[in-house]
This record gives structure tokens, sequence and C-alpha cells, in this order.
């Protein structure tokens, strides 16, 4: 890696004149630093280079100036001629607008790829590949998929591969999927396209110069601008969370009859006193306020526009989100941009990148920022030109009761936040992450190679991905175990002669557009305890069998993990409710906490906290001396024992496996480790004899580890392979240093043992023939639950004893195509005069009400309904359930398949027509009295027996009115 200084050479001079002249005619009066020492290495066209600067610092320019000399000077119509990758669409159409401006004036052409742009569009620029090409990775992905033989000939003639916001990729599935493309794009053309990388500044700018080019990160040039220096003034503002003035059962309450029930009515008191504080000091002014989560730039953006309402002004807050329409999200930016008047975006992470807003004003964070470079990145959007960057940071802690939790005691999020501004002062970044194996992301990428060329050798896959590209982590031996692994799982295929194909699976999958994309959602487990659904939750980190977990404002222990129901059983645990700040999202970087133990030790109080936050740092600072913690990390928390090691993520998940390793459960409590039913005495114990036999080897922890998928392709990848993928996320070395340290202080034990609160009541039981039935049967518009629409609905309401009780069905209006037509029948002119399920909402929840739902695949129906219900606003708790297919594996005959029509035929039943609601659930409720005569003939008297799960929900769940609306299915002539 060679780093160029920054000068004021003559640089400018050997632009092209026609990129003089455009310079000249935007006014500018000089170039920027990075600007400037970027001309001469990328005009030479024969090394990679890496440009870092703060937002808006003109990385864009940088790279496409001299870019636009060289292609003015030596036009090229074979192909494209430069391509430049990034991670956002948005991004795409912004810069798309600002290449535009310049190259128009040059004669050249720019052309966006990717999914929103038209297909004749990008067949007319298949025909005349040409100029510059702004696309995404998985639109590149999609390109070597399905026009891999045309690969070459676009290519061929490309002197500039441009990646933008480089920093987003590194240490992720997504970047190594972008480097797996750059590697191949080398190959397609069949020379080195240099490689130039815009990034945010990074601690370590040689392992960001090794991700832009593994395996020579040393040859790249990296320009590191230091011209972002600037005047910063900042507050951090603290608040104490207090109860709305409605709770959830009052606002209910008040809905059912019929009254408006106010934002300001459910939102907490700090979350009122922050909008407060927001409208006051951010109105009249151009602002980002960063809210943390999808949800809460709703709720914010709802709360100030209605102070906006209130005080008789234009709304001046628009959101910002990934999961906004695209005509929304660019309104906020042209808002944004527009300085006639004045506007504020409440957003999530997506206006972190690039996109071209212009300067704001001022930059608003909720909640501790999740990374110093995060932080870095979003201030960098303020005080542009000259002016001064302003950053306003907010931070909400519970209320102290007799109730909090020690970890809340400590006002860790608080004190999170100091410490990132502490590093942000000093200029420190986080580093990039270590490398992984990308098993998941290799899986793709063998596929998408055999796509491309028809079939490729084992041999030829290694070397192309591995030996000489971007998987170098991935020996030989582990490659072949990878593709055995493929093999078993139906993903690909060996001829006689050795090239390997897609198998009839791995056809399908590539078949699919969502194979274009690396990463995919966290998976959603459904938690069960006692045949009672909890509720479900996103597992973004795998857990092992006996932890102890935090949902529903509980501590519960893991009893069994059924990773193909994607479900969790689950039994409660004794102890107290959990602390509120916990550690989702991005991971905690190790000196990020040991920064904060630092703060905990020091008595000075930084000059930029408000006097709220100054009395929550003195309480944060005298709770940490009141447990102890300057002297032991142990405190003991009624049969439990709380450890307090303030290290990063990664060396908290690697000793809390190492704890579980010697038989102790542990779960995590925020900023700490809860060692249960473990006395002080015997977790110092434990330390102490960690720190003498050493941290178990990766692998061993991560045997532990019940369900290890994390990544989009892990399902099909062995259980030894998952295994030594994981293992590369632990850091036992520092773990190791860690314990040895936690175990020369663990002894120093002091005499504070907390009580937990008592924990609530066990839920209420309900015996078998004590509460009436709901069987229900819907059809739909596809089988994923989250997208899912009804387009008929079914459900027969019976006695307690069985006999029927009366019947309601109906089409409904899906709002989109009923497909599968071919199953279901419906048809799009059939549903078109049907009611929506919103008019029918009080009719459905009428036959629901005070019943056990029961439904041939239950879960699927209920999550249906539960979806359906949200988006009509009646949203139910909870739901009690009774899947009939669980009861025929247990009370009907043995069958290879238990589909409806199979059931019915095993117990001589008439199915009538299948897939049709009425007639599918009159089958439904006749097995179901055939299944509970034998369930209550085996002496079982509990719908939890059963495996019933659930609760009624708590009334009034659904308000809405009974509309008697209702239509019929058209009789088949």
């Amino acid at each position: 890696m060679t780093t160029s200084p920054p000068s004021a050479s003559d640089a400018f001079e050997r632009l092209h004149p026609k990129i003089q002249q455009w310079i000249w005619q935007q006014n500018w009066r000089e170039l920027r630093e990075a600007q400037e020492a970027a001309i001469a290495p990328i005009l030479a066209g024969d090394r990679d280079v890496l440009i870092a600067a703060a937002t808006a610092s003109g990385k864009t320019e940088a790279a496409f100036l001299p870019i636009c000399s060289v292609l003015t000077e030596q036009p090229d119509t074979t192909g494209f001629a430069a391509v430049y990758i990034s991670p956002l669409k948005a991004l795409i159409n912004d810069q798309y607008g600002r290449l535009d401006q310049l190259c128009d004036h040059l004669g050249i052409t720019v052309s966006r790829w990717h999914g929103d742009v038209a297909a004749s569009s990008k067949s007319k620029l298949l025909d005349h590949p040409q100029g510059i090409l702004l696309i995404t990775p998985e639109s590149l992905e999609a390109m070597f998929v399905l026009r891999g033989w045309k690969i070459r000939d676009l290519m061929t003639s490309a002197r500039y591969l441009v990646i933008d916001e480089l920093h987003s990729f590194i240490g992720t599935e997504r970047g190594a999927q972008l480097q797996s493309l750059m590697h191949r794009l080398d190959l397609a053309a069949r020379r080195r396209i240099p490689r130039i990388g815009l990034s945010a500044t990074l601690g370590d700018m040689g392992k960001a110069a090794d991700f832009l080019r593994p395996r020579a990160g040393d040859d790249v040039t990296v320009i590191v601008s230091s011209s972002d220096a600037q005047e910063l003034r900042l507050q951090i503002r603290g608040y104490v969370q207090t109860a709305p003035t409605l709770d959830p059962r009052a606002r209910a309450a008040h809905e059912a009859l019929g009254e408006e029930v106010s934002a300001d009515d459910v939102a907490t008191g700090d979350r009122l006193a922050i909008a407060d504080h927001l409208f006051t000091t951010l109105r009249g002014s151009h602002n980002l306020v960063f809210a943390g989560s999808r949800a809460a730039v709703e709720d914010y953006t709802d709360l100030l526009n209605r102070r906006c309402e209130n005080a008789r002004v234009p709304e001046e807050f628009v959101p910002h989100h990934g999961n906004l329409s695209k005509d929304i999200r660019e309104h906020a930016e042209v808002r944004l941009k527009d300085r006639t008047r004045p506007a504020t975006a409440v957003c999530t992470s997506t206006l972190e990148m690039g996109i071209d807003i212009g300067s704001v004003t001022s930059i608003a964070q909720i909640g501790a920022p999740p990374s110093v470079a995060a932080l870095r990145q979003r201030l960098g959007r303020s005080g542009r030109r000259g002016g001064p960057a302003i950053l306003r940071l907010y931070v909400s802690e519970p209320e102290a009761t007799p109730a909090i939790h020690p970890a809340d005691e400590l006002r860790a999020q608080l004190v999170q936040a100091i410490a990132t501004i502490e590093l942000l002062l000093q200029r420190w970044y986080e580093p990039p992450a270590a490398e992984a194996l990308h098993l998941s992301t290799l899986t793709q990428q063998i596929l998408s190679l055999i796509a491309q060329h028809g079939g490729i050798t084992p041999a030829d896959a290694y070397r192309t991905l591995c030996a000489q590209g971007p998987f170098r982590a991935v020996d030989g031996p582990t490659f072949a175990t990878l593709l055995r692994d493929l093999a078993t799982a139906d993903l690909i295929r060996q001829e006689n002669d050795g090239l390997l194909l897609p198998a009839e699976t791995g056809e399908r999958l590539v078949n699919h557009y969502t194979f274009y994309a690396a990463f995919a959602a966290p998976t959603e487990y459904r938690i069960v305890t006692e045949g009672r659904t909890l509720g479900s939750l996103p597992i973004e980190q795998p857990l092992p069998e006996g932890s102890l977990i935090i949902f529903a404002g509980r501590r519960w222990r893991i009893l069994t993990i059924d990773t193909h129901a994607k479900l969790i059983e689950v039994t409660r645990a004794s102890g107290g409710r959990p602390p509120r700040f916990t550690s989702a999202g991005p991971l905690v970087h190790d000196r990020i906490r040991t920064t904060m133990r630092r703060l905990y030790e020091d008595t000075t109080v930084p000059a930029y906290l408000d006097a709220a936050a100054q009395r929550l740092l003195a309480e944060g600072r005298a709770a940490y001396r009141r447990l102890g913690l300057h002297g032991t990390p142990l405190v003991g928390y009624g049969n439990d024992t709380l450890l307090f090691p303030f290290r990063g993520d990664a060396i908290m998940t690697t000793l809390g496996l190492a704890l579980h390793a010697y038989g102790v459960d542990v779960v995590r409590y925020g900023v700490a480790l809860l060692i249960s039913d473990t006395s002080q005495q015997a977790a110092a114990g434990l330390l102490a004899d960690l720190a003498a036999e050493g941290v178990p080897h990766a692998l061993s922890l991560a045997a532990l580890i019940t369900d290890k998928r994390v990544d989009k392709y892990d399902d099909v990848i062995g259980e030894e392979l998952l295994t030594r993928s994981y293992a590369r996320r632990l850091d036992v070395a520092e773990t190791q240093q860690s314990i040895t340290a936690l175990a020369t202080t663990s002894d120093r034990i002091r005499a504070v043992n907390l009580d937990p609160p008592k924990a609530a009541a066990p839920p209420r039981q309900h015996r078998i023939g004590s509460l009436p039935y709901a069987v229900v049967d819907i059809e739909t518009t596809c089988l994923d639950t989250r997208t899912a629409r009804i387009a008929e609905i079914a459900i027969i309401r019976l006695h307690p004893d069985g006999s029927e009780d009366r019947t309601y069905s109906t089409l409904v209006n899906p709002g989109r195509r009923p497909s599968p037509t071919h199953i279901h029948g419906l048809t799009e002119g059939e549903l078109a005069t049907a009611p929506h399920f919103p008019q029918i909402a009080g009719d459905v929840a009428a036959m629901l009400d005070g019943a056990i739902i029961v439904a041939h695949n239950v879960r699927y129906d209920s999550d249906v309904l539960s979806t359906e219900f949200a988006r009509a606003g009646y949203a139910p708790d909870n739901l009690m359930t009774l899947c009939i297919l669980n009861l025929a594996r247990r009370f009907g005959p043995p069958l290879p398949s238990h589909r409806l029509t199979d059931c019915a035929d095993a117990e001589g039943l008439d199915n009538g027509t299948a897939h049709h609601a009425e007639s599918d659930a009159r089958t439904c409720a006749t097995l179901l009295q055939i299944y509970l005569e034998r369930a209550t003939a085996q002496g079982l008297q509990w719908f939890s027996e059963l495996g019933a799960t659930g609760q009624l929900p708590a009334k009034p769940w659904c308000p809405a009115p009974v509309s008697a609306l209702a239509q019929s299915r058209a009789t088949p002539e």
C-alpha cells in the first residue's frame, strides 16, 4: 500500500481541456484535497486507487474527473469503458444525475442498470454497450447468470471499475460477493481492470486496500483526505423513560368507543420530550434525524408533523427508510435539496451513504450510535463548505425504580454514546472485520459460475474462486467438502467427465430472482412454552440449547431448537425482568467497551452533556461504585451472578460460550453476562479454572451452537463446515486475555447481592371441552405469510362439545392478482367485487372471539390472519391455536403425507371440493372431532397437551363493527 500526500500541484492542468472547462463552469474556486491527489494515479490507468474521505467531500468527482478525462481523450465504443458499482439503487439514481451533467458535456454515455430500469432500456444497452455503466452487485450478478456468454463482449474494453461506499461492503457476505464479481470481471476482460474504491475513513486503511485488491493491498494507492477537519458543535441530551398517558388496554378501550387516540397519548414521556426539542430546534432549517429503526422513523415523523399541525405551520418532517417506496424516498431527497423551504428527514442509515441531498444544518442521533465510523459518516452531512458540523445526540434511560436491573442502573446506553463521541474526537474508527470463510456466498458463486459457463470442472471452480480468487481462506479439502454438501442438497451434480452442472433444486434456485442477492433477512423463530406461543423473534445470532434468552420481558431457558419448523421451545427461568439496553444491531467494538470502563472510573464530566445527561452519568458512575465494579467484575443477583467484562461483542459471545462449555447457563444482559444458578464464589472459581486451563478451541465452542445457520445459503451446508465457519466469528485469543484479567480481580468479591423482582404468575390453562372452536380455512395469494393476502375465508364456529354453532364464508378482494389460480380456482374478475379484509375484520373477529382457532396448518393460517388484522389496524396481542396437522400425526394413522385430502381419505371422509375454503373447513371440523375423541380416550385433559399454543386475546382486541358483508364463490356449472 502506498500513500499519496495531498499536494497543490498542477494536477488540474493534466485534465482534458473539456473537463477543465466544465470545472470552471461550475464556479469551483479550487479542487478539493482528494480530487487533487487522485488525478495522477487514476490518469496513469495502471494501478488501483482507494480514496478515503468524509461524506460530501467530493469523492465521486475525485474518481470521475480523471476517468472522464481518459475516456474523452481515448474514446472507445466496443463496450463499457467504466463500471461503477453502488450498494444502493437510490445512490445510482443520484449519481446518474450528477454524472450525466458532466458526461453530456463530454459526449460520454451514462447508463443505469438495476431492478427499477425497464427491460427495454436494458435490451438497448446490451445491443450497444458504451460509456459508463452504473450497476448494483445484484444486477451485475444477474448479468453473469443470465448473460454469461456476453460478459466478455460487454467488459472487454472496461478501463476502470469504481466501487462506491466501499466501507459498507467490507466484512459482509455482500462484500464477498462483490470481491468475487470484481475478480470474474478481470477474468472476462482477460486483464486486471484498475479498481477505484471510494470509502469513508476507516481505522485500518491497509485492510480496506486489501479488500479492494485481495493479495495485493500493498500495491493500492491510498489517498486519505485530512481536509474534512472542521469545527464540531455537539450536545448529548439525556432523558428518562416514563409511561405513556394511555397503556395498550386503555387505548383499545377508547378506540372501541370510536374515540380518536392521539399519537401523543400512546408515546412514552421521553419520546414526547425528544420530539418537542427536535421540533423547537430543527424547524425552519434542513436537518437529518437518525432514529435508529424503521418503526422509530415512523413514530417520530408522526409526532413531529402533529406538532406542525398544532402550530398551524407547514409540515417540514419527512420519513426515509428502506421499506418505503422509491417515490416516497425520492420525495424526501428532493425536499432536502430544495433550499426554498425547510425540510428535515427522519431516517435510518439510508441517508448515511452518499446520496446527494446537499448540506444540512445539523444531525440528530436518537440512541447510541451503531459505531464510531457510522457516526462520522453521518456527521459528514453537516457543516460543509467551512460551516460548523452540528450534532445532537438524544439518549433515553429507564426510570430508576426498585425493580431496575443492575445493567440499566449503569446507564450503559448513555455511557456508550459518550464513549463513541470521545473516540470520534480522537479520530479513531473501527477497523474492517476479520476475514470469514463466507461459505454461503461461495455457494452462490459456484452456482453462478456454473450458470455463466454452462458448467465448470471442480478444479476450474476452485482456481477461479479460491486459489486465485477472493475466497482465499478456503483450502482444497474444504472446497471439496462444500461441493459434496451441495450435491447432497441437490444443488449440483457431476457428469461422468467431471463437469459440474446444476441439479434440479439448484436449477430452480438459480432461476429465481432472489438468487442474485448474497444476503437474506434474519430467520424468524416461533418461541413456545408449555404449548403457548410467546411470539416470534428474528434470530440473527445462533443460540445453544440450554442457554437463556430474553423475550416478552422475561428470562427463558431454551429446551429444544427445531431448525426445520423454526421453533424454539423454552421454559420459564427464575429471576427478574431484563434490561432495556441490549446489544441489538451492529457488533460493538472492543475499543468502545474498554472506553466505557474508563469513563465509569473517571470523574471528569464532558462539557457537551446537558444537565439531564450529567445526572444520568452521575447515576451510572454511582451504580458502578455501589456494585463494586471498580474492584471485581462479579455481582450477585439472587441465585445468579452477573459478570461485567466490559469487552466487545465478539469477546462477550466467546466468553459466554466458554462458560457454557463448563456446564453453566449464560445469558446476555446488555454489557453483562448472567451466570445462572451460580454464586459469586463459584463464578470466581469458574473464571480461575478457565484462566488456568485455557479457553476451549473455537471449533469446540462453535459445536455448542445448535443452529449455526446465519447466512442465506447456510441451510445447504453440512454441520462440519458450518462449525468451522462459525468458529471464525469467535475471538479465543482476546477472550483468553480477558479471562486472565477477570480472574485476577474476581476473588475480590464484595458483599453485594441484589434480589430480582418476583416473576409473574403462569398463564391460564384450559381444559379440553371448555372453549368453543373456530375452524378456519383460507385461500391466499402466495405462501409467504408476510406478503400473502386472503382471497377466500371460511370459519365454522363449534360449541365446546363439538356441535356446530354457525358458519361464515366469503370471498375477499386481495387488492392484487389471486395467484395461484390453478390451485384455488379463484380469478381476478371473481374477486373484484368482493369486500376487502378491513371491511369484514369485525365479522371475522366475531367468529374468532373467545374461541380456540383450528386449521389444517394453523401456523400459516393464524400468521396470515394476524397480518391481515394488523394491516386493518386491529392486531390481536395473542391468538390461541390448535393444529390439525399436528393432531393427525399424533392421533391419526401413519401416513407418508399429511395433506388435508390424505388425512380425510385415511378416515374415510368425503373431502368435497379441495381448496374451497368452506369445504376444507368442514373437513377440518370433522377431523377435529375424531382426533379429540382419541385424545380424551387416552386420558388427555388440557389443550396444552394437544399442542395448543397462545392465549385468548384481551378484549376488545378488534373493535371493528360487524358489516354483514359476504360474497360467496360462484358455483361451477
